[in-house]
């Protein structure tokens, strides 16, 4: 369940000589830490015990579905699949037997299969095929406002309104990078994985100062499982600080947990989630996971960012004055961020893993914000956040044309297919927080 590349097979894995056929019942029993992992791919069974912690994408996404069919995942995240398949052999330890179903009877099997279809229909149509240009146009606006920024404050002067134009400028090019990182990120630009991560790395790393492995390891997740505790990093948030969805506030509530007064969650959203999430956690926390995971090479392209921005404004601000744009900045950023990012998710399912099909797990998650010029470009192009999470790799300038397929696919099989205007979408973040917190309250008292 992550892009390529495979790193090597270990020599001497033993190698499938007759087939051995397994049931349903038997791989789900191959699910936890304590015994072995085994995973179903177009009904090969594969035992991914010792592999997950060689995994490309990290072992904890591929352990998401260690004792379920994980064919869909696969597919959607590889883009490379014949290659990764030849590395796989040695994890091969049989077949499903014959008269076993595909996949598990918690999924929809009709709905898999037209899912199925639409994909190879998807990519007869060369949807999954990125326009260069797009991208390299993409690229030189955030670079054209990057210099911008800085001319503002050579041309005008380190008085009160260019340093917060400046600001500004720099906010807009940390949070377009950011859209533009995660199509690297997700091999979306590139026919090969080399040129896409060498390009995340300059993105990520020296634009935005940050690892590309921190954020492989933390959003392949979220895509594997989203919205399922425990399995999304992206709703860690729940129960510290925050009780989210339906299902997980009651049952938080039964248990008696109180880790915050979650009935005021709605409030004290605007003080501990927008502004604070860059400079007061991400900001700190990716220089840990570099220097304790010793990814050397994002510690020296995150350092490449800072260096850069040190020497370009400190000569013009002086220290105290760097440092304070350099939050404002991030202050600016965070809450652009985190209300593009979460006003898909947090008002949907969130629930533990059930196991569903990956179209379901999908659309029960996510949701779409219309579309226009600037919500494209404010989100980019994640208002087509249905689309991109069932089609992770596909460019995000077509996913404009791929919606309307999936909206007759949700149509036919009874699918909610959700859709609604920007500021709506950022109000029913603060609606669903004030829901579940009140939920919680009432099963914490009365049930």
């Amino acid at each position: 369940m992550a892009p390529d590349p495979v790193p090597t097979p270990v020599p001497g894995s033993a190698q499938l000589h007759q087939p051995r056929y397994f049931t349903w019942e038997e791989v789900a029993q191959h699910s936890g830490r304590e015994k072995e992992r085994w995973l179903v791919i177009d009904r090969k069974v594969y035992n991914i015990s010792d592999f997950s912690r060689r995994h490309p994408g990290g072992s904890r996404v591929i352990s998401h579905y260690a004792g379920q069919d994980a064919t869909d995942p696969f597919v959607a995240f590889h883009i490379n699949k014949g290659l990764v398949r030849k590395y796989m052999n040695s994890l091969l330890i049989g077949e499903l037997a014959p008269e076993q179903p595909s996949f598990e009877p918690t999924k929809n099997k009709e709905l898999t299969d037209e899912f199925r279809e639409l994909r190879a229909t998807v990519e007869r149509m060369g949807l999954m095929k990125a326009n260069h240009l797009f991208f390299l146009f993409y690229l030189l606006h955030i670079l054209l406002l990057d210099v911008a920024a800085w001319l503002t404050l050579w041309i005008f002067g380190t008085s009160l309104v260019p340093f917060f134009l400046c600001a500004v400028l720099l906010s807009v090019v940390q949070a377009q990078a950011g859209w533009l990182q995660h199509d690297f990120g997700h091999l979306s630009v590139f026919g090969t994985s080399t040129w896409n991560h060498l390009l995340h790395h300059f993105v990520i790393g020296h634009l935005k100062g940050a690892p590309a492995s921190w954020w492989n390891h933390m959003h392949f997740q979220h895509h594997a499982k989203p919205n399922c505790f425990r399995k999304d990093p992206d709703i860690n948030m729940h129960p510290l600080f925050f009780a989210l969805g339906k299902v997980l506030s009651v049952e938080l509530g039964k248990q008696k947990k109180k880790h915050m007064p979650y009935n005021h969650q709605h409030k004290y959203f605007f003080l501990i989630g927008p502004p604070a999430l860059l400079p007061l956690y991400f900001q700190w926390y990716i220089f840990y996971f570099v220097v304790q995971r010793k990814k050397w090479v994002d510690l020296a392209w995150m350092l490449s960012f800072y260096a850069r921005v040190f020497f370009t404004y400190m000569p013009l601000l002086g220290l105290k004055g760097f440092l304070g744009l350099f939050f404002i900045v991030r202050f600016l950023e965070s809450n652009w961020f985190v209300w593009v990012t979460q006003m898909n998710h947090i008002p949907m399912h969130i629930d533990h893993d059930r196991n569903v099909d990956w179209v379901s797990t999908q659309l029960q998650a996510t949701c779409n914000v219309h579309q226009s010029a600037f919500n494209d470009w404010f989100s980019g192009h994640l208002n087509f956040q249905i689309e991109h999470h069932l089609f992770p790799t596909m460019p995000r300038h077509n996913y404009h044309k791929v919606a309307p397929l999936v909206q007759s696919l949700c149509a036919k099989y009874g699918i909610k297919y959700k859709s609604k205007p920007l500021l709506s979408a950022f109000a029913d973040i603060v609606y669903s927080l004030k829901e579940s917190g009140q939920l919680w309250l009432d099963a914490y008292l009365h049930q």
